[in-house]
């Protein structure tokens, strides 16, 4: 009975919290309730056109063509859900506080003042304001393209079939089907795919090699003039990328490029570097490796520095080798506190547009496939946006790029030693 005579009140201030503030003027907070009652109201009264046009193009996307818009309605409509969001949230804090406070009194305690529920209020929602607008520019510069890009991917987008003459229509998986189906991009999808898995990983392994490498060897001890020497080798870094990119693109040019001209002519050699695209691909990772060493360089030296040297005198009595302190001691330590970054380079060159684009523009040309010799999936989805307005298979191709980068990332972070040991301490 005392359970029950319990759980009473906290039922009533429950169900009457269905209209926004009467479970708080049952529980004698007639400000606090009058407050909810009147911002509900207002919510309604300034949002319900807004939500209910918004709620409803978002499932039809338009009946009448020329006159409604998919793609606004598409976006009133992601807004609406976020707006939304916001109202169920002050209506879900309407009904639990009035369940603690029902609690509250089923337990004998009194009501706050009006003052001490001000105080708390500030006190416990300070957070929670110096966020806010940080959330809402998250939500409307970053969640918001985001979510629109992933429902084009389920819509008929595409250069024949655009808003406002058209209107668009959900299809589900259909482009998702037809990536794996229709020929022409099924063969376009599979080569840029895997040409994409192996820029990623041998030129991300070739940069974090070269840094390695050079880093392991201006720290030996034997080397004289280090401060030089370093800094002679993050020059590459220093200049913008851009810049280092469309010069080289001017170098390998095989019309009138040094390389050609100047160099491999003297062995009568002459490599087509922008017209063939195993020689295009052989640049770009050259091009990549040379970009991308300063950084691991000097990552990896400012590493080398905190190693213990007590651990190698250690090792050198027990008669260690040279390629057993680097195995057993270097390596470990240059791993555990650099892997997240080493994991950012390979996620890094996967989307690394710039280069591709500024090199040869993902060229050359490839018979039966609407991408270039050279295009990763980033550039691929560059030009069917910008080029040939395939939105929604572009859309689509990102999706599971966006995927493919985030399992990545996810089940390479937890293997890392640095990952296991956040949080020990």
């Amino acid at each position: 009975m005392k359970n029950q005579s319990f759980r009473k009140p906290q039922t009533i201030a429950t169900l009457l919290s269905i209209i926004p503030g009467f479970g708080q003027f049952y529980n004698r907070r007639f400000l606090k309730g009058f407050l909810l009652l009147l911002l509900s109201i207002s919510f309604l009264v300034v949002f319900w056109n807004y939500l209910d046009i918004g709620l409803w193009g978002l499932f039809t996307l338009g009946t009448i063509p020329r006159e409604h818009h998919s793609i606004q309605l598409l976006i009133q409509g992601l807004i609406s859900l976020i707006i939304l969001a916001f109202g169920l949230g002050i209506y879900a804090y309407n009904i639990l506080d009035a369940r603690k406070d029902a609690k509250a009194r089923a337990l004998g305690k009194s009501n706050p003042t009006l003052l001490q529920g001000i105080r708390d209020f500030y006190n416990n929602g300070f957070p929670y304001f110096m966020i806010l607008p940080g959330l809402l520019m998250l939500l409307f510069i970053v969640v918001l393209p985001l979510i629109f890009m992933i429902g084009l991917a389920f819509t008929d987008y595409n250069q024949y079939n655009a808003p406002p003459r058209n209107l668009l229509n959900w299809v589900g998986f259909n482009n998702f089907i037809d990536l794996l189906n229709i020929d022409i991009w099924k063969e376009t999808f599979f080569s840029v795919f895997t040409w994409t898995i192996v820029w990623t990983v041998i030129a991300t392994t070739l940069q974090i090699g070269l840094g390695l490498f050079l880093a392991l060897l201006v720290n030996d001890k034997r080397i004289k003039f280090k401060r030089t020497i370093r800094t002679v080798l993050i020059l590459p870094w220093a200049v913008p990328a851009f810049v280092s990119i469309l010069i080289f693109s001017a170098l390998f040019n095989p019309t009138f490029g040094a390389i050609n001209r100047d160099i491999l002519s003297q062995f009568n050699v002459m490599i087509p570097w922008l017209s063939d695209p195993f020689w295009a691909k052989v640049a770009l990772i050259m091009i990549q490796t040379w970009l991308g060493f300063p950084f691991v360089f000097a990552l990896f030296t400012g590493v080398l520095q905190s190693v213990p040297q007590d651990m190698y005198e250690a090792a050198d009595v027990d008669g260690g080798s040279r390629w057993q302190k680097f195995r057993f001691i270097t390596l470990p330590h240059l791993l555990f506190a650099t892997a997240p970054l080493l994991i950012m380079q390979y996620a890094g060159n996967f989307n690394n547009f710039n280069i591709i684009y500024l090199f040869n523009e993902g060229n050359p040309a490839v018979r039966g496939q609407n991408a270039g010799g050279t295009d990763i999936l980033i550039s691929w989805v560059y030009k069917l946006t910008f080029e040939t307005n395939n939105y929604n298979m572009a859309a689509a191709i990102t999706i599971i790029m966006g995927l493919i980068v985030m399992g990545f990332a996810f089940f390479q972070f937890r293997k890392t030693a640095s990952f296991k040991e956040e949080g020990r301490y």
